[in-house]
């Protein structure tokens, strides 16, 4: 019965590209693998309000938020998100992977729109927006990464078509490290009538007015948009949140089944998530703290001779290329006590295997001379 799953986890064995879960290590290593940028997940404040939010409403919520899962915190914390990110309203839902996979199929379900729409879609997007691309069958049309004139050009090539356009990207890439132009693709999404979609979920919390994302720095109101984000990253927090137009969160809120079928997130969450959120606008001199960090480590990594591709972000890749030469590397670093993520295709293109180092607030000097060092000697 289970002989074809045997074999496939045996090949991946021998191909040395088999996951494994990792154990929870002691406090003397240095985790350069976490997406707590900003230490929220073990705020005293955040804990506080997170507890009391469940003394109040209950540990879970009992249902969908169509049943009796909604509580007045979820649109508190709505309405919150949609005036910090200037849109007309916000939805909140379970996770990243699972809001980018259910809305933006759900945005683009060929039996709405009456045709399969077309999607202009940045090569090294997430693993996620590809599945819901897949899932709805929308024609995919790729350009090459953050390359604004071949994007211009693709819109350019199919501008008589009569099909609906939309144009996907994440802003903070998760592996890369580097930042979409903004202005650029804003006015390519204006001229050309198509609907923006923006996944900010390592943007949340680190750049853009008040830290509330690099989608603050344009007037989305004026296009077709939806900006998803997340709480699970630098607000320490979980779950995910979309930023829309009134009429685009109603049609959610009736088609997505990520958001119908699913049960909404405990209220201690929402309450720690609100928290959270309210926090990140005090952060500038963090914000500040942590791109001076990433400069440098960046400056000292080229400075080796390391491949750091285009990241300009606290999210530096190391690129390595070979998968197996990667693996060793992670391995030899925990022996110097540092923690670091490798990222394997397909998570991102054949020969780009990489050591992801994600900095955050705690990281010391000491930290990353360690780093360098142990880098060096390895």
């Amino acid at each position: 019965m289970y002989k074809e799953y045997y074999k496939h986890l045996d090949e991946l064995k021998a191909k040395e590209k088999y996951r494994q879960l990792q154990s929870d290590l002691d406090k003397n290593f240095i985790d350069f693998s976490s997406n707590d940028y900003f230490g929220l997940s073990k705020s005293k404040v955040v804990l506080k309000v997170a507890k009391s939010a469940g003394k109040q409403f209950g540990v879970g919520s009992t249902g969908s938020r169509l049943l009796s899962g909604n509580r007045p915190i979820f649109e508190d914390l709505e309405s919150k998100i949609a005036q910090d990110k200037k849109t007309e309203s916000a939805l909140i839902l379970n996770s990243g992977f699972q809001s980018n996979v259910t809305v933006l199929a759900s945005l683009l379900d060929q039996a709405i729109l009456g045709h399969k729409p077309m999607v202009f879609f940045d090569k090294l997007n997430h693993a996620s927006l590809y599945q819901a691309i897949f899932l709805s069958d929308a024609e995919l049309i790729r350009y090459h990464h953050n390359d604004m004139n071949h994007l211009s050009k693709l819109l350019t090539k199919f501008k008589d078509q009569k099909r609906k356009k939309f144009i996907v990207t994440e802003t903070i890439f998760g592996m890369d490290g580097d930042v979409i132009p903004i202005d650029e693709i804003f006015r390519l999404s204006k001229e050309h009538d198509a609907f923006l979609y923006l996944d900010e979920a390592h943007a949340t919390g680190v750049i853009g007015d008040d830290g509330y994302g690099l989608s603050t720095n344009i007037n989305l109101n004026e296009i077709p948009h939806l900006v998803l984000g997340t709480f699970s990253k630098a607000l320490g927090c979980f779950g995910a949140y979309v930023c829309c137009s009134n009429i685009i969160k109603h049609y959610l809120i009736n088609k997505c089944s990520g958001f119908i079928y699913s049960t909404s997130l405990s209220p201690m969450i929402i309450g720690a998530a609100a928290k959270a959120w309210d926090l990140i606008k005090d952060l500038t001199d963090q914000r500040q703290a942590l791109a001076c960090k990433a400069e440098k480590l960046r400056n000292n990594l080229q400075r080796l001779g390391f491949n750091i591709g285009n990241s300009v972000t606290h999210i530096i890749p190391i690129i390595l290329g070979n998968e197996t030469s990667t693996i060793h590397a992670k391995a030899k670093l925990l022996k110097h006590g540092l923690i670091v993520s490798v990222i394997r295709p397909p998570t991102v293109p054949p020969g780009t295997a990489r050591l992801r180092i994600a900095l955050n607030v705690s990281h010391t000097e000491i930290h990353l001379d360690h780093l360098i060092d142990a880098l060096k000697k390895i």
